[in-house]
C-alpha cells in the first residue's frame, strides 16, 4: 500500500482526499514493479543513444535498426515473486508477457531466451523444493514457447544458496519486423480504445504489489497469473495482421497493475485523455468490482487505440481469429484518466500524476560485509588437478544444460542457426544477416564486488556474442537486488549502474532495454546481486557465423593475460574459499582490443573456431572444446601468457578477456595479433588422441579421456531425472 509520504504527496496533488478506487489505481502504478521509484533517477544516466537505436529503454521494448528497412525489438521481463509461488504458472505468464512487450511495438517475436537462478540442486535432502521449482519453472517456459511457435534458443542458469527457497525467472524475447511496421501510438480525440483477448478475472489481483515487497506469504497464488498460450498465439496473428492493415494507432498489454497501469501509460505516451466505460469491459464472472477490474492482471490481453473509421476492419480480423474484445471507451481531452460504471463516474486522475511516482529516497552504505574480504589467498598446494576439473565439470553452473534445452522446441520457425549451448545463439533474419544474442550474469562476482562484477558480465556477454562473429550493437539489462530500503543492497545496485554506464559508454555500445526487479528477498535472507546481461550482435555475412566446435588437427591459441583472479570463482567455492581472492577485473582498453581483433580475424577467415574463457577458466573452456569438438587437446601451460603463481590458479582462474582460438593458418593470425600488439600465445593442438592431456614442459598436469569429461559434464541430466 501507499506509504504515509505517498499519501500525502497524492492528496497535495490532488487537492482532495482520493477514493478507494484511486488509491488502488495509484498503488498499482506507484508501486516498485511499476514505476522504478527507487531506481528511475540513476537508470535515466544509461547511456542510451546510438545509430541504430529507433526507440530505446521507457517502451514495450527496444528497437534497433539493422539496415535494409529490417528492424529487431528486444526486452526483457521477470516474473521471479510469482515463479517463486508457482513455477509452472509464474514462469509461462512471464513468457506471454515479454511476448505480448514485442507485439506491442508491431513487430512478429522470433525467439525467446531465459536467465534462470535457483538454489543448489545438488544435495538430495536439502534441495527437494530447489529442484521443485527449478523442474517447474522450466516445463513452464517450454509448454508456453512450444505451444506458441517460438522457439527458446538459449539462455542462462546459475545455482547458489543465496536464492534459498525462492529463485529468479527473466525472458527476454527478440521481434523481427519493417522499419515501417512499428506502431507509432498516437492518438485523435474520438479514436475508440479497445481491449481484446482473455475475459478479465480475479487472477493477478494487486500482482504488481504483491512483487513490490519480500516474499513473506509463499501462498499468496491470487496474485499469480494464470496463462493461455493458445489464445497469445491468437493474439500475436492478429495484432501483426490489424499493424500491416493500418488498424491501430497505439496498443500495450496488460502487464503489472493490469488496466490501472496500461491505460494511464497509454495514456501518457499519446498524450490523451481516456474516458473509460468499465461495465463494457467482458469479464470472467459477473461478480467481479469495478477495483478488481481495474487492478486485475489477467493474461494474453492487449488494448488498442484506433481510428472509429477502422472498426471494421479491426472487427473482421479479431472476429477471424476468433478474439474477444470490447469497445471500452474514447479518446478524448488530454492527461485525465476518467473512469465511469454504468455511466456514473467513479474515479478520475491526471495520468501525468500516476506515472510519475514520487522518488523513494533510499541511504546507501558499503556492506560491511566487504571489510572483511581476505584478498590474500594462503591455502596448501592440490595436487590432484584431473579430480578437481571433473568436480568443475559437474558443477551445474559449468555443466551441460541439455536437460532444460532438449524441453524447448528451438528449432521451430526454421531460423535458429547456433543453437543453445553454444557460446550464443544466432537466429536468421534472412539468407545474409543474422542477428546473434546472449544472457549472461554472475551472482558470486557481483557479491563481492558489484562495481567489477557488472563489467565482467558485460564483458562476458560481449565476448560470448563474438564468438559467434557477431559486432554487439545493444545492451539490455536485468537489475535483481534485494530490499531498496537497506542501505548496503542500494550501494550495490548504485555500483552496478555505474559499471554499466562505464562499460557501455567507452565502448559505445547503447542500453536499448531493460528492467529493475527489487524486494527479491524471502524471511530468510536477501539475495546476492544478481544483474543480467544481454547483448545484441549483427552478422552481416554467413560466411562470418563461428562456432565454438574444434576439428582434429587445429592449433590453438590464447589470446589475452591470466592473472590470480579467482575470488568468486567456481574453484574457489568448491574449495570452500569462495570469499578469498580477488574478483577478476575487466581493463576496458584490453576488453574492447581483444574483441575487435577476434571480430576482424573472423571477416578475415583466419579463425576455425573460438571459446571465450569464462566460469572454471581456462581448464573448463579446454574441456568444453574437447567435448563439443569429440577432439583430443594437448596444451603446454608454460605457454600461456600470466602472472599465476601455481598450476590451479593458471587454470581456473575467471580473468576476462580471454578467447581460445582455433586455427589452420596460424602463421597468418600471429602475424595479425603481434600487427593489433595483442597478448596471445599458440599453446597446443587438437589431436585423434580423444584425451585432454595439460602438461608443464613435459610434465603432466592433467591427462583425462574424453568419455570421462563428458559423463562428469552431463551431470545435471542425471541430477534431474533422477527425482
Amino acid at each position: 500500500m501507499l506509504t504515509k509520504s505517498e499519501e500525502i504527496y497524492l492528496l497535495r496533488k490532488l487537492g482532495r482526499q482520493a477514493n478507494v478506487l484511486e488509491i488502488d489505481m495509484i498503488d498499482a502504478e506507484w508501486s516498485e514493479h511499476c514505476s522504478y521509484k527507487s531506481s528511475r533517477k540513476y537508470v535515466r544516466s544509461l547511456p542510451s543513444r546510438g545509430k541504430r537505436v529507433i526507440v530505446g529503454p521507457g517502451y514495450d521494448a527496444g528497437v534497433l535498426d539493422i539496415g535494409d528497412d529490417d528492424v529487431i525489438t528486444v526486452h526483457i521481463e521477470s516474473h521471479n515473486h510469482p515463479s517463486a509461488v508457482e513455477p509452472y504458472g509464474g514462469a509461462a505468464t512471464g513468457v506471454g508477457g515479454v511476448i505480448r512487450d514485442i507485439i506491442s511495438m508491431g513487430t512478429r517475436p522470433v525467439a525467446l531466451l531465459d536467465a534462470l537462478r535457483f538454489s543448489s540442486i545438488d544435495k538430495v535432502k536439502k534441495t527437494s523444493k530447489s529442484k521443485w521449482l527449478f523442474r517447474n519453472v522450466v516445463r513452464g517456459i517450454a509448454d508456453y514457447g512450444n505451444c506458441i511457435g517460438i522457439p527458446t534458443v538459449g539462455g542462462d542458469i546459475e545455482f547458489d544458496n543465496s536464492f534459498k527457497d525462492y529463485c529468479l525467472v527473466d525472458v527476454a524475447a527478440i521481434g523481427l519486423g519493417k522499419r515501417s511496421q512499428i506502431i507509432s501510438n498516437h492518438a485523435e480525440d474520438g479514436d475508440i480504445i479497445v481491449l481484446a483477448g482473455n475475459p478479465t478475472g480475479k487472477d493477478g489481483i494487486r500482482g504488481a504489489s504483491f512483487a513490490s515487497k519480500l516474499l513473506d506469504n509463499e501462498e499468496d497464488r491470487s496474485a499469480v497469473q494464470i496463462p493461455d498460450p493458445f489464445l497469445e498465439k491468437l493474439l500475436i496473428e492478429a495484432t501483426i495482421e490489424a499493424t500491416n492493415r493500418n488498424c491501430i494507432n497505439a496498443t500495450k498489454d496488460l502487464g503489472g497493475g493490469g488496466l490501472s497501469c496500461c491505460l494511464s501509460e497509454l495514456s501518457h505516451l499519446v498524450e490523451k485523455g481516456f474516458e473509460i466505460e468499465l461495465y463494457a469491459v467482458h469479464t470472467k464472472m459477473d461478480d467481479i468490482t469495478p477495483n478488481e477490474i481495474m487492478i486485475s492482471e489477467s493474461q494474453e490481453r492487449m488494448v488498442y487505440v484506433i481510428n472509429k473509421n477502422k472498426l471494421s476492419t479491426f472487427d473482421e480480423i479479431f472476429t477471424k481469429y476468433g478474439i474477444t474484445y470490447s469497445i471500452i471507451g474514447k479518446v478524448s481531452g488530454k492527461d485525465n484518466l476518467k473512469i465511469l460504471y454504468e455511466g456514473k463516474p467513479i474515479a478520475s486522475l491526471s495520468c501525468n500524476l500516476m506515472v510519475n511516482a514520487p522518488l523513494a529516497k533510499w541511504k546507501s552504505k558499503r556492506p560491511n560485509y566487504l571489510n572483511n574480504l581476505k584478498t590474500k589467498i594462503k591455502m596448501e598446494m592440490l595436487d590432484n588437478y584431473n579430480d578437481i576439473l571433473l568436480r568443475l565439470l559437474a558443477n551445474p553452473n559449468i555443466g551441460n544444460k541439455d536437460w532444460v534445452y532438449q524441453q524447448y522446441d528451438h528449432e521451430v520457425g526454421l531460423r535458429t542457426v547456433i543453437k543453445p549451448g553454444s557460446n550464443a545463439s544466432v537466429i536468421r533474419v534472412n539468407d545474409n544477416k543474422f542477428v546473434s544474442i546472449k544472457l549472461d550474469g554472475n551472482s558470486k562476482h557481483c557479491y563481492l564486488d558489484p562495481y567489477q562484477g557488472m563489467l565482467g558480465c558485460l564483458s562476458e556477454s560481449c565476448r560470448n556474442v563474438a564468438c559467434t562473429g557477431a559486432q554487439p550493437i545493444g545492451i539490455l539489462d536485468h537489475l535483481q537486488f534485494g530490499s531498496p530500503e537497506n542501505p548496503h543492497i542500494y550501494w550495490t545496485f548504485i555500483k552496478s549502474i555505474k559499471a554499466i554506464i562505464d562499460f557501455c559508454s567507452y565502448m559505445k555500445i547503447p542500453v536499448v532495454g531493460g528492467k529493475v526487479s527489487f524486494y527479491n528477498e524471502t524471511m530468510n535472507s536477501p539475495i546476492k546481486p544478481s544483474p543480467v546481461i544481454g547483448t545484441i550482435g549483427l552478422i552481416k555475412d554467413k560466411t562470418h557465423i563461428t562456432n565454438n566446435v574444434p576439428n582434429s588437427g587445429n592449433r590453438l591459441f590464447i589470446l589475452g593475460h591470466t592473472r590470480e583472479e579467482l575470488g568468486g570463482s567456481e574453484y574457489f567455492e568448491l574449495i570452500d574459499r569462495e570469499k578469498y581472492g580477488r574478483v577478476p577485473k575487466v581493463n576496458l582498453n584490453t576488453d574492447k582490443k581483444n574483441r575487435s581483433a577476434v571480430l576482424d580475424m573472423i571477416e578475415k577467415g583466419l579463425i576455425e573456431f573460438v571459446h571465450d574463457c569464462s566460469k572454471g577458466g581456462i581448464g573448463t573452456a579446454l574441456s568444453e572444446l574437447a567435448i563439443f569438438g569429440n577432439t583430443g587437446i594437448n596444451i603446454d601451460l608454460k605457454n600461456i601468457p600470466n602472472t599465476c603463481t601455481r598450476n590451479d590458479f593458471l587454470l581456473f582462474s575467471e580473468t576476462h578477456s580471454r578467447y581460445i582460438i582455433g586455427t589452420n593458418n596460424p602463421d597468418e593470425l600471429k602475424k595479425f595479433m603481434r600487427n593489433r600488439k595483442c597478448k596471445f600465445s599458440e599453446i597446443g593442438r587438437t589431436d585423434s588422441t580423444m584425451t585432454l592431456r595439460i602438461h608443464e614442459s613435459g610434465k603432466e598436469v592433467i591427462n583425462l579421456p574424453l568419455k570421462e569429461l563428458a559423463n562428469r559434464y552431463n551431470t545435471m541430466n542425471n541430477t534431474m531425472d533422477g527425482i
